[in-house]
């Protein structure tokens, strides 16, 4: 490599103020260009923050025998941001303690309390309990597009023992437009 001709560096290799304050203008065009133009449909959410609500320390409307306090077995339970506001609701699958037998499920979401040193609410029911239904395969799918997916069985009439469902089909509930929309999966043998 050959020396350069005369003292100090190029011209064009010598940066100014005038040449960062171009740059920084050309950049925040460029960010804020890309920020207001977003495809179609595109939502901004944030980063969940803070714990979800306590599935153990909420009172569900199950009508329990009792006082309703440890009468209540949580089954499952999972979390995720439905509706987008940064905070995780917690979904639990829920039914009455039982020695024996089958006890109906219930499914419920549970928002944050709205006071300190209060319960969890429950923001909305998936399953009621009053439907006499169990559920299986339970998952929370937390991202975008949060689901609660279940297996939910039944039965066919009042004459089916209620140890042996006889009805079954996979569900899953999405958040959409304000509210908990039911997508059930095709019947067996339907399609």
């Amino acid at each position: 490599m050959q020396p350069s001709a005369g003292p100090g560096p190029l011209p064009h290799t010598r940066s100014r103020a005038v040449h960062w304050a171009a740059t920084a203008v050309a950049l925040a065009a460029v960010l804020g260009l890309s920020a207001a133009v977003q495809p179609s449909g595109a939502t901004a959410r944030t980063a969940p923050t803070g714990k979800a609500p306590d599935p153990a320390s909420a009172r569900y409307p199950l009508g329990c025998p009792g006082d309703g306090r440890g009468t209540v077995d949580v089954l499952e339970h999972g979390a995720a941001d439905f509706d987008g506001d940064g905070q995780r609701e917690t979904v639990a699958l829920v039914r009455c303690a039982a020695a024996t037998g089958t006890p109906p499920n219930g499914m419920f979401v549970l928002a944050h309390a709205d006071g300190a040193g209060e319960r969890p609410r429950i923001a909305a029911t998936l399953l009621p309990p009053g439907e006499g239904m169990t559920a299986d395969d339970f998952a929370v799918t937390p991202g975008g597009a949060a689901t609660v997916s279940a297996t939910l069985r039944g039965y066919s009439s009042p004459d089916v023992p209620r140890c042996c469902p006889d009805r079954e089909r996979k569900v899953k509930w999405r958040w959409k437009e304000g509210k908990f929309v039911l997508i059930p999966a095709p019947v067996a043998g339907s399609v």
